[in-house]
């Protein structure tokens, strides 16, 4: 079955994963496994869509440097259709992780990031454009937010990441879910479900966030599946007993890849049970590789 296109629209970063062999030696050494390579919130979203047979486009800012020369023939190779726009001048965003078992810290320098502005979401609009989808990171960001803040109102059916815990803290739930109100799904790991709706399970913080978008708030738990509940107050839970069991290596990219498998289900006309195990899938299989993109 043929299906419209995907915009995704945020960051395009350079990770560099450290996956530790052992617990943080603070002022010392530490044994890790390394890679550079691809990530961005946006960028691995839109390389699992690509994966899974989605029509996707990419917008995005890089340096004029080696790393956004790579980091563009990586997306290229994927399959993803780059609307990203080199910034004279610029770097391209490195991200270090730390990573271990299913955790994993990150010290950013959003880089070209931040250079995000409502025209390059305009590029890269097309008319097969059936889904938008927004990482939170360029709503988080005071330089990118009117691009973000744009790209919310395009005039398709919009999902946004809620990215990450800390800099929604410092934002306020209050204010971020203001800005994202209408949006047609919002995406929150447990952390960040803390961070919009406060204590509680993750029912009652789906149910809150739904409430206060007015659409459907999906409320990723890792191996204890995902719950999503609508703003009419429909809730419907992926259970431990049809979640996928693996062995985690490193969990960065698990929850851009949940995005890819849940945006390209809904859009295939998968039923909202079927959508959140396709992206779950999706997730457990991003956790058992080093790296935040599909394995080659």
């Amino acid at each position: 079955m043929t299906v419209g296109r995907v915009l995704v629209v945020g960051d395009v970063i350079t990770d560099v994963v450290a996956v530790l062999g052992g617990p943080l030696a603070a002022g010392s050494d530490t044994p890790a496994a390394v890679r550079v390579a691809g990530g961005g919130q946006a960028a691995n979203t839109a390389a699992w869509l690509a994966a899974t047979g989605t029509p996707v486009t990419l917008a995005g800012v890089v340096g004029d440097d080696p790393a956004g020369d790579a980091r563009l023939a990586e997306l290229a190779a994927a399959g993803v259709t780059s609307a990203v726009r080199r910034a004279p001048g610029a770097v391209t965003g490195t991200i270090i992780v730390l990573s271990s078992g299913d955790d994993r810290s990150m010290i950013t320098d959003r880089g070209a990031n931040l250079l995000l502005r409502p025209a390059d979401v305009d590029a890269a609009h097309a008319e097969d454009v059936v889904h938008l989808h927004l990482s939170g990171y360029a709503l988080l960001d005071a330089d990118s937010r009117p691009a973000a803040r744009h790209a919310l109102r395009i005039g398709v059916p919009v999902s946004v990441d809620a990215a990450s815990a800390a800099p929604l803290r410092e934002i306020g739930a209050t204010t971020f879910l203001d800005w994202v109100r209408g949006c047609a799904l919002l995406l929150a790991n447990a952390d960040e479900a803390l961070v919009l709706a406060g204590p509680g399970d993750a029912h009652d913080q789906a149910l809150a966030i739904a409430a206060a978008t007015g659409g459907v708030a999906v409320v990723k738990r890792g191996a204890a599946g995902a719950v999503r509940a609508s703003a009419d107050g429909t809730v419907i839970a992926l259970p431990p007993s049809l979640a996928v069991a693996v062995e985690p290596v490193d969990p960065t990219g698990a929850g851009d890849a949940f995005a890819a498998g849940l945006i390209a289900a809904l859009i295939g006309g998968a039923s909202p049970l079927d959508a959140l195990a396709a992206a779950h899938t999706l997730g457990a299989r991003a956790v058992t590789t080093i790296g935040a993109r599909p394995a080659r």
